[in-house]
């Protein structure tokens, strides 16, 4: 099998969705074959967040990955190909339900930055996972652009990957 086609979704794999709902407002969409708890830690605890954040395809890695996951606590996330030329992530949590919802700042982009939203809604044993950024302004939107959204398409595979493999552990 070629790596193109790998990649691709086919009807067994979930798809991930992302649209632009306004002049301010992006939405990833996705659901996960998997409890909210499982899929909310893999999302607040760094061990398992560094697993699955970065998408492999573009050569970074997460360097280091610093969570207080709790309302007023910091995250700082550091990527890059070396130590010399780090890109950094950094804000701040302003509200954490554990295993439904998580909303976050994203200061490293300064007034710019978008407040980030993400929910999780557990049916039957699975998960809809919401994330929303909405931003200061169009322009700040627009300055974005949808790349990193347009990652989250890997990065969520990855995040199902990771899922499988916790699963296993857990099942007696």
């Amino acid at each position: 099998m070629d790596e193109t086609r790998a990649s691709e979704p086919t009807p067994m794999q979930n798809r991930t969705m992302v649209e632009r709902k306004s002049d301010r407002e992006l939405v990833v969409t996705r659901t996960f074959d998997a409890p909210a708890r499982t899929v909310f830690e893999a999302w607040t605890k760094p061990e398992l967040f560094m697993r699955w954040w970065a998408p492999e395809s573009m050569g970074m890695f997460l360097r280091s990955c610093e969570m207080d996951v709790r309302v007023g606590g910091r995250y700082r996330l550091v990527f890059g190909h070396d130590a010399s030329n780090p890109d950094e992530f950094f804000g701040r949590y302003i509200e954490v339900t554990p295993h439904s919802r998580l909303v976050w700042t994203n200061d490293e982009g300064g007034d710019g930055g978008p407040i980030t939203t993400v929910t999780f809604e557990e049916k039957g044993g699975k998960t809809l996972l919401v994330m929303h950024e909405l931003y200061p302004s169009k322009e700040a939107l627009d300055a974005a652009g949808t790349g990193a959204a347009d990652a989250m398409g890997e990065t969520f595979e990855q995040l199902d990957e990771l899922l499988v493999t916790l699963g296993a552990s857990v099942r007696r």
